[in-house]
C-alpha cells in the first residue's frame, strides 16, 4: 500500500508540476512590479484559495479511484489478495488524504506559488503588457472570467482526470502482463 500511495502522490505532483526553468536572467524590476499588480488585479490569492479548496475536496475521490484501479488491474496480486489490498487501502487512505488536504490548504502554499509565479510573468511579458492584462481584469468580462476560473479549472481537471484514468487501467494491465512474460 505504501508503494501505491507513493505512486499516487508522485503522479499528482508530476501532473501539477510545471517545467522548471534553469539559469534564467533576473526579471526587470518594473515588470516585477507590474506582475505583482496584475496578480493583485486578478485577485490571485482568493482565486487560488478557492482552487486549492476544490482540489482538496476532490483529492480523496481521485486518490481512491487511482488506488483501486491500480489494485484491481495489478495482475501480480492474486484475486484472493485483492480484497485485502483494497481493505488496507481503505484503512490507510483517510490519513493520506488528510495530509494532502492539509498541504493544499496551507496558506503559505499560495504565498510560495505567488512568489514563484510573479517572476515568470515578469520574464515573459513587458511591464506595459502586464499593465494591459491587469486592465482587462478590471473590465466586466475580466471580472467574470476571474469569478469563473476556479469552476472552469476544477471542471477541466476533473475531465482530464477521467480521460487519464480511462487510459491508466489498460496501461497498467499491459505493464503487468509484460512483467509476467519477462519473469
Amino acid at each position: 500500500m505504501k508503494k501505491i500511495t507513493a505512486v499516487i502522490v508522485t503522479a499528482c505532483a508530476l501532473f501539477s508540476a510545471a517545467p522548471v526553468a534553469f539559469a534564467q536572467a533576473a526579471p526587470d524590476p518594473v515588470a516585477m512590479a507590474a506582475a505583482q499588480d496584475l496578480f493583485a488585479s486578478m485577485n490571485y490569492r482568493s482565486v487560488m484559495v478557492g482552487l486549492m479548496q476544490q482540489i482538496s475536496q476532490g483529492i480523496g475521490q481521485s486518490m481512491r479511484a487511482s488506488a483501486e484501479a491500480a489494485i484491481k488491474n495489478d495482475a501480480r496480486i492474486p484475486p484472493a489478495k485483492k480484497q485485502q489490498a483494497l481493505d488496507k487501502m481503505n484503512a490507510e487512505l483517510p490519513g493520506v488524504v488528510k495530509t494532502m488536504q492539509a498541504t493544499l490548504n496551507d496558506p503559505t502554499l499560495i504565498d510560495e506559488m505567488l512568489a514563484a509565479t510573479v517572476p515568470i510573468y515578469a520574464r515573459n511579458f513587458t511591464a506595459d503588457e502586464l499593465v494591459q492584462m491587469a486592465a482587462f481584469y478590471h473590465t466586466p468580462v475580466g471580472t467574470k472570467m476571474l469569478a469563473l476560473m476556479p469552476k472552469l479549472t476544477a471542471e477541466g481537471m476533473q475531465m482530464g482526470q477521467q480521460i487519464v484514468l480511462r487510459r491508466i487501467g489498460p496501461m497498467m494491465q499491459k505493464l503487468t502482463q509484460g512483467d509476467k512474460t519477462t519473469n
